[in-house]
């Protein structure tokens, strides 16, 4: 069963907990480390697929014909704050396939940037399409509709060519059917994934080590993870861990958050070399992580559970932990302003088959 992973405390006590599970796995398969039981909890992979929903816009050709360069595969993977730097982006790729704003099926909504957001309301403006968190996303899926010769009117279909390509991909990076993937409805109105947390973590491990991907997919998972690493702010923005994250550790590491307490990253081989804890992993092999809080998270509880993860095999510095305080330490204020408490690691990892 999963365990407490976080504790969020006010004074002295604990005052609620977070459970959830943690899956360390190298990309030949191997479980290393755990928390919980992240082999048969099965869950919705939600934003954190978007890595390997973008891949196929890369294999197919598609990021190609429409001139899509590394940023634009970078916010492509998003799950962007919609400020102005995501934004005019997204209306350039629309309109470089002579597609308009209309022709993304995501809803629109705030921006998660509170500057963005006041922005929009002092201006008396309603946020559009561009402003969803996904409309990279969405973007990279008419490009690929286009490509493919499909109607791009109905790509959130699930037998739509571009989301059976897609899902194709995903059972090829998680080492999965595509029949033992169960099928919802995210909350963009596209197909989203349930599947082991195990599983996510293996295929972000393969995306980290893209050498160990049969071509043409393994260049593909190149391209987008470089992209990511590259250009870390198209893939979230100000204040978010993904940015943050990426932007501190520079090439090592691909990070990818979710909604409802998921949260993925993939360890570079370069990084994966020099790290005791994860001695006897394989020369050129990647190590994927995989987080999951079973109550969804809140507070700032998922940041917490993904850098003690970190912390515990060593992939961070102390000076970077200190740069990234306040994701790992969140602190908790009451309505005037004054920290009460704050939230705090719970766990200890545990290495598989131990």
């Amino acid at each position: 069963m999963s365990e407490i992973l976080v504790e969020m405390t006010r004074g002295p006590l604990a005052e609620s907990v977070h459970r959830g599970d943690v899956a360390v796995v190298d990309s030949e398969g191997r479980l290393l480390y755990l928390a919980g039981d992240p082999g048969r909890k099965r869950t919705y992979w939600r934003s954190s697929a978007k890595p390997f929903q973008a891949m196929p816009v890369v294999y197919t050709g598609a990021a190609d014909r429409w001139g899509f360069g590394p940023e634009e595969i970078a916010l492509i993977c998003a799950s962007h704050n919609g400020e102005s730097v995501h934004t005019e982006r997204v209306a350039a790729m629309l309109q470089r396939m002579g597609l308009g704003q209309e022709a993304l099926r995501c809803g629109a909504h705030a921006p998660y940037d509170p500057e963005t957001a006041r922005e929009l309301r002092r201006l008396g403006v309603r946020p559009s399409s561009l402003h969803s968190n996904c409309s990279g996303k969405h973007t990279g899926m008419l490009a690929l509709s286009l490509h493919l010769g499909a109607d791009p009117g109905d790509y959130l279909a699930p037998e739509h060519p571009v989301q059976q390509e897609i899902l194709a991909n995903v059972a090829r990076m998680t080492g999965l059917d595509p029949g033992q993937i169960v099928l919802a409805v995210d909350g963009c109105g596209v197909p989203c994934f349930g599947l082991s947390i195990y599983q996510m973590a293996l295929a972000f491990a393969r995306l980290a080590a893209p050498k160990t991907v049969a071509e043409p997919y393994g260049e593909a998972a190149r391209r987008v993870r470089d992209a990511m690493m590259a250009h870390p702010y198209l893939v979230a923005g100000r204040q978010r861990l993904c940015t943050d994250l990426m932007g501190l550790t520079g090439d090592l590491l691909v990070a990818k958050s979710g909604a409802s307490g998921v949260h993925c990253l993939g360890l570079r081989p370069e990084a994966v070399s020099a790290l005791p804890a994860l001695a006897g992993i394989s020369p050129g092999a990647g190590v994927g992580v995989a987080v999951k809080l079973e109550d969804g998270g809140g507070l700032g509880s998922r940041e917490v559970a993904v850098l003690e993860v970190l912390r515990q095999l060593g992939v961070l510095s102390s000076h970077q932990l200190d740069s990234l305080h306040s994701y790992a330490r969140p602190v908790i204020r009451n309505v005037a302003g004054l920290a009460v408490g704050e939230g705090r690691p719970a766990f200890v990892l545990q290495q598989a088959g131990a």
